[in-house]
């Protein structure tokens, strides 16, 4: 943490200092909550502030930012001046258009790598790119927080963990297991559940003739 990163007090207007310290928010200071990019990034560009974050596991959440009254108004009533006019809707239009487009190229890529990754026998291709298209639906939007929307991997790594973790889901009894709360053993299971759906994708990649008990197949008529 820098010297201006806290995480939040016990109560509404005290923050704890990264080694332990406990403030109290100066006189004259609001806390700006999180959802305004634009406006917390000027607000924090404008000079002292506190920036309140709190961690959960590995994730670190904002819980918003404090800074003078006078310097949050101020920057507020000069974006709302901003985006009042008919060049910040155009942008914003712009910039709407522009998203769509990546995010459809991206779904187009990312449904392509998925397709790869199955590798399918022509004999069962129809279930390939009915799979495919249920892996796809499910990862990409944008915020869904799934595999498939982190940059930190290729796509293809991408595609074969959504497809894993889709079958994890759907094809065992994962979300119903009761797993001891031992560290590493939920990531045992994770392992030990992908191992079969590799196995159970490899039946279909052989062309073997699928009963109509398998798993897959199941899932993919239920439409759950």
């Amino acid at each position: 943490m820098t010297n201006n990163v806290f995480a939040p007090g016990p109560t509404p207007t005290t923050v704890r200092s990264a080694d332990g310290e406990l403030l109290q928010a100066p006189h004259g200071w609001t806390l700006l909550p999180p959802g305004d990019a634009a406006l917390t990034r000027r607000v924090k560009a404008a000079g002292e502030h506190w920036v309140v974050q709190e961690k959960r596991g590995r994730k670190i959440f904002s819980r918003g930012v404090w800074a003078p009254n006078t310097t949050i108004a101020a920057i507020r009533d000069e974006l709302e001046a901003e985006r009042s006019t008919e060049s910040y809707a155009k942008r914003k239009q712009a910039d709407q258009e522009r998203r769509e487009k990546t995010q459809s190229r991206y779904v187009e890529d990312f449904h392509g790598a998925v397709l790869a990754f199955l590798a399918f026998h022509p004999r069962h291709r129809d279930v390939a790119g009915h799979l495919a298209r249920e892996v796809t639906e499910h990862a990409t939007p944008v915020g869904s927080g799934t595999v498939a929307r982190t940059k930190r991997i290729p796509v293809e790594r991408r595609a074969e963990a959504a497809v894993i973790a889709w079958l994890r889901h759907r094809t065992t009894a994962y979300d119903s297991m009761s797993i001891p709360r031992v560290k590493g053993k939920r990531r045992e299971v994770r392992r030990m559940l992908a191992r079969r759906s590799i196995e159970l994708l490899s039946r279909y990649r052989s062309g073997d003739s699928i009963a109509e008990d398998c798993p897959l197949k199941k899932a993919l008529a239920s439409g759950i």
